[in-house]
């Protein structure tokens, strides 16, 4: 199943604002018949089936807090997030009918209100991709006081990948490809007008991981335009926009973005620039 455009996001990040939608404070799930539980970095992980098997997905979320603090300049967690784990489908539905009973149903959640976030999820196929996204949002919103939510989106879909397939082999690639061949661009403030998810489909998902993309591999400006902005933010500074911000150290935002996918391949020992590029990325981007 494709991670974002297939499925017309069956994960997403839920802030909840309205204290109607939460019926127990974060943790207090004694009720739950939990059979296992494990902490790595800043998660605590609850669930119904044995995790035995899932200790390499557990060093894979301390890993990915690791790199949001490296590549995005972030402070590193400041709470615990709780991770609930359900050992089939219809066990994560029985659980969010009778504990979040206001919110849509999704096939991953991560849920924050007054306390610590919050990551519900159930086992699958695709669990991984679902933990590696949902533990996306919940790590930005436990060290930046808000996210954009274009942003927000764009960096889960970035880090949902696997370490090793996150710079070329994403699934929006080759679709992003093809818009890009046909004339499609979706700018920077089109995204930054989405107020609501139910305002994002397929193809906004997939350029605003484009976006992050480009920022993090593209010009070393556009990077450093993205850290800035997001110090800003944890500094309680207002931002502005980011489209502001890139448009002032690179006037041709979206011809610049279209040369960096017409050009981004795997880098080979004939493309010294471009291995030189993703070598700066993966040793020390900052």
């Amino acid at each position: 199943m494709h991670l974002g455009n297939s499925r017309l996001r069956d994960i997403v990040v839920i802030v909840l604002a309205i204290a109607a939608a939460w019926q127990r404070p974060a943790g207090v799930y004694a009720g739950q018949p939990w059979s296992d539980a494990r902490t790595t970095g800043p998660f605590f992980c609850q669930a119904d089936f044995s995790l035995e098997p899932y200790g390499e997905l557990f060093k894979e979320l301390e890993t990915l807090q690791h790199e949001l603090v490296r590549v995005l300049g972030i402070s590193p967690a400041n709470e615990q997030i709780r991770v609930y784990l359900f050992k089939d489908k219809a066990s994560y539905r029985s659980f969010l009918r009778r504990q979040l009973p206001h919110v849509p149903y999704r096939r991953a959640l991560y849920v924050k209100h007054d306390g610590p976030g919050m990551v519900f999820a159930f086992r699958h196929s695709e669990l991984a991709v679902d933990l590696r996204h949902e533990c996306t949002h919940a790590l930005l919103h436990a060290s930046l006081p808000m996210v954009p939510l274009w942003l927000d989106e764009g960096l889960a879909e970035y880090f949902e990948a696997p370490a090793d397939e996150r710079a070329f082999l994403n699934p929006h690639l080759a679709s992003l490809r093809w818009n890009l061949r046909l004339g499609m661009m979706l700018s920077l403030e089109a995204l930054e007008h989405k107020a609501s998810l139910r305002e994002m489909n397929a193809q906004q998902y997939r350029f605003a991981w484009a976006w992050v993309h480009f920022m993090l591999h593209g010009p070393v400006a556009a990077h450093r335009q993205l850290v800035d902005f997001l110090a800003d933010i944890e500094t309680h500074s207002p931002p502005g926009l980011l489209s502001a911000r890139l448009r002032g150290r690179i006037p041709k935002l979206e011809s610049e973005i279209v040369r960096h996918f017409k050009t981004w391949r795997r880098p080979t020992a004939g493309t010294a620039f471009r291995a030189e590029r993703y070598k700066r990325f993966q040793m020390h981007r900052l």
